[in-house]
């Protein structure tokens, strides 16, 4: 049993981690809705105050969000929430295209496990309603985690969770987000209907167009706000 000499040591190591974890989950989250935007300095002191833990649970945190790409470490200066570049966005859409196409190309045969997404584009539509943009965008997130997560890969979900929180900094730059997002309303619920009736490859073929015309719409947008505003520079 020398083997497990060493885990007996590392055992205090499973509650901080797990900690850290749920500490990154909660940043995570705020960092998606726009509580910190791209650019801002996170405070050790302030948010391991607010949240009642431990400045080197924080630190782990930061450390696995930095991973993860939405932080950025600047020696002497402080952790800072990441601002994308326009080359950062080209390549969010092509890891999206390559995952979520895979994702409705092998769903085979019919019918499809489709009621997160009609719960999405409900979403949605009831966010449009209120003229809650921010909720548009949030509804759109969630219509495509509930795409990917249709190829039942706990990895694939994970892969995808970072990519669409660090997709999130890019939304929180656009000055006219109706402009952005409304569009994907109509093209959500077409998805939906195509995959409701078993229609896989036409569903491909539309997701496609839909992840091109989003990439255009987003990096224009983006290139436009760089310029603009001296965004990309972190």
């Amino acid at each position: 049993m020398a083997e497990l000499t060493g885990l007996a040591d590392d055992r205090a190591l499973l509650g901080r981690t797990s900690t850290a974890e749920r500490v990154a989950d909660i940043l995570r989250s705020r960092i998606a809705e726009g509580y910190f935007p791209p650019g801002t300095r996170l405070s050790e002191d302030s948010i391991g105050g607010a949240l009642g833990v431990s400045r080197n649970t924080l630190r782990e945190a930061f450390r696995l969000l930095t991973h993860e790409r939405l932080l950025v470490h600047e020696l002497n200066r402080g952790v800072f929430v990441r601002v994308l570049t326009v080359d950062d966005v080209e390549d969010i859409y092509r890891i999206r295209k390559l995952v979520e196409c895979a994702v409705v190309r092998g769903l085979g045969q019919p019918p499809y496990a489709v009621d997160g997404l009609a719960a999405a584009v409900a979403e949605g539509a009831a966010a449009a309603r209120a003229r809650d943009w921010k909720g548009v965008s949030t509804a759109n997130i969630h219509f495509h985690r509930e795409l990917v997560a249709l190829a039942g890969s706990d990895r694939t979900d994970e892969l995808m969770r970072s990519v669409f929180a660090e997709l999130r900094l890019a939304f929180h730059v656009v000055d006219d987000p109706r402009r952005l997002h409304e569009p994907y309303l109509a093209r959500n619920r077409q998805l939906l209907e195509a995959l409701q009736a078993g229609a896989g490859p036409e569903a491909e073929g539309l997701l496609g167009e839909y992840l091109d015309d989003s990439r255009r719409g987003l990096v224009d947008t983006y290139a436009r706000r760089v310029a603009e505003g001296g965004l990309g520079t972190r």
